[in-house]
């Protein structure tokens, strides 16, 4: 007599649905051995406070990717990117608004024939390099595609890697996460100390120093001011006159026709005497 055989239970069912139901694309995805960086460049402004620059992965995708093929870049926030499950369509690709709702996004698709493993015949001195965040319009653009650039929205940090997906939108291979990358932040108005006390004695004496120069400057601007203007006020003639030993009277004459003498009288005609002789006795 044997034993009675035992159905299996519900937990084992499940186990084995999952299984089955298990997209083999995510069973064969590819581990790439490389790790996304900033560039090594040495540029002004590879980090900034709402973009950074990566290194294009060059050379590294080649025995991957094909013609159909996209690599796209997986933007998240550093304790968010343990969460990202890789999309298995075009359609479950997270756009950019993803970013300040479940902390993750996808951004810059290129063909491998945009990373060339050389550079083209003739040499190029090109930065090459992927700068996330750049495009400040992208989301007021109602024609860009739902893959936008946009300006990251806080410092992160965040971490990054590339993911290889073929023309249904279903993941090839990826590559492992980036570091985490932190943004620079800019102080608060707020936290900003403007008292004279906390200022070093070379900055007060380079003030005080250059508040001396503008005052001259003022004060040279006046007195050529005064200088050129003056003429207005005084005319030269009336300057001459002033200076001392220099003044000269002036004749006016009301005529022209010079006066003459009067005429001489003959004696005993002068004024004031009778000339003729009195006929009275």
């Amino acid at each position: 007599m044997g034993l009675p055989q035992r159905q299996p239970g519900p937990s084992v069912l499940l186990l084995l649905v999952g299984v089955l139901v298990w997209p083999s694309s995510c069973m064969s995805l590819e581990l790439i051995p490389y790790t996304p960086q900033i560039t090594a460049w040495d540029l002004e402004g590879k980090v900034t406070a709402t973009t950074f620059s990566l290194e294009q992965p060059r050379c590294v995708l080649d025995g991957h990717a094909g013609v159909a093929n996209t690599i796209w870049l997986v933007v998240a926030f550093s304790n968010a990117s343990r969460d990202f499950q890789n999309p298995q369509t075009r359609a479950e690709i997270p756009a950019f608004p993803r970013l300040l709702t479940d902390g993750h996004y996808m951004t810059l698709p290129l063909s491998l024939d945009q990373l060339p493993c050389e550079d083209p015949e003739g040499g190029s001195r090109d930065v090459h390099l992927l700068r996330v965040g750049s495009d400040p319009g992208c989301l007021a653009d109602l024609h860009q595609p739902p893959y936008c650039n946009s300006p990251l929205p806080s410092p992160g940090p965040y971490r990054v890697k590339f993911l290889l997906m073929d023309a249904r939108g279903s993941p090839q291979a990826e590559t492992r996460w980036s570091d985490p990358i932190a943004l620079h932040q800019g102080k608060a108005p707020a936290s900003i100390d403007t008292w004279p006390g906390q200022r070093s004695g070379d900055m007060i004496i380079i003030t005080s120093i250059l508040c001396s120069l503008a005052g001259l400057l003022l004060l040279a601007f006046l007195a050529a001011s005064t200088a050129r203007f003056s003429s207005l006020w005084w005319p030269e003639e009336a300057r001459e006159q002033l200076r001392i030993g220099s003044f000269m009277g002036k004749r006016y004459m009301t005529h022209h026709i010079p006066p003459s003498e009067a005429p001489t009288l003959p004696v005993g005609c002068e004024p004031g005497l009778d000339p003729f002789p009195s006929l009275s006795p």
